[in-house]
């Protein structure tokens, strides 16, 4: 309920009714790479692994030192991430997007059996047409 100035006056009230049913608001499993500048050694890098590893819905962080990159899987909100890891030091948002990627080596392996197949009814349709 508001008052005449527009201020919620009930605690009461769930995010799940403010935008309809809970089920419309389920996360989707994402693949986040973070570049941290400020990671150089082990310290910063134990820092930056315990800071990120409270979020809810992360299932798995791998941390190249070298690189200074941390990716990030799982159901999880990229500016939690973000404002944890902003804490350490700079950080810049290299991809956030989904988490499994279709292999674009299957995509080209149907591909030529489509077309291997395509040959092949070519060549008997001939062979068919030469015959009569």
């Amino acid at each position: 309920m508001l008052n005449n100035k527009g201020h919620v006056l009930r605690s009461d009230i769930t995010l799940a009714g403010w935008f309809g049913s809970s089920s419309q608001l389920k996360m989707v499993e994402q693949k986040v790479v973070l570049k941290i500048l400020a990671m150089n050694d082990e310290k910063t890098k134990q820092k930056a692994m315990e800071a990120v590893a409270d979020i809810y819905g992360i299932n798995s962080i791998a941390i190249d030192l070298k690189e200074q990159k941390m990716t990030i899987i799982g159901e999880m909100d990229t500016v939690a991430i973000a404002k944890k890891l902003k804490k350490i030091g700079k950080i810049d948002i290299v991809t956030v997007g989904p988490a499994k990627e279709e292999k674009k080596d299957e995509k080209k392996e149907e591909k030529k059996e489509e077309k291997k197949d395509e040959k092949k009814v070519e060549k008997k349709d001939e062979k068919k047409e030469e015959k009569k």
